[in-house]
């Protein structure tokens, strides 16, 4: 599994980025956890709002920091 966090390196998106892991690591899943800061891939991602949170590709949030719970709950498994 993929996750990806788009945002262009702010205090908010390193958030969700950290909360991302956390969520990743009580759940024991097997997953590669990027940032993605490139204005162009993240306009390339169709994200209009940082922060960004996709899944294998699909975008599931954008525009709010994400609590380790509630990613918890966008992850399969």
């Amino acid at each position: 599994m993929k996750i990806e966090i788009y945002g262009p390196g702010c205090p908010k998106c390193k958030r969700v980025f950290q909360n991302a892991q956390e969520a990743v690591k009580d759940l024991g899943l097997e997953a590669e956890v990027i940032k993605v800061e490139d204005i162009q891939k993240i306009i390339n991602a169709g994200v209009m709002m940082t922060p960004a949170f996709a899944v294998d590709g699909e975008v599931k949030s954008a525009g709010k920091v994400l609590g380790v719970e509630e990613i918890k709950k966008l992850l399969p498994g």
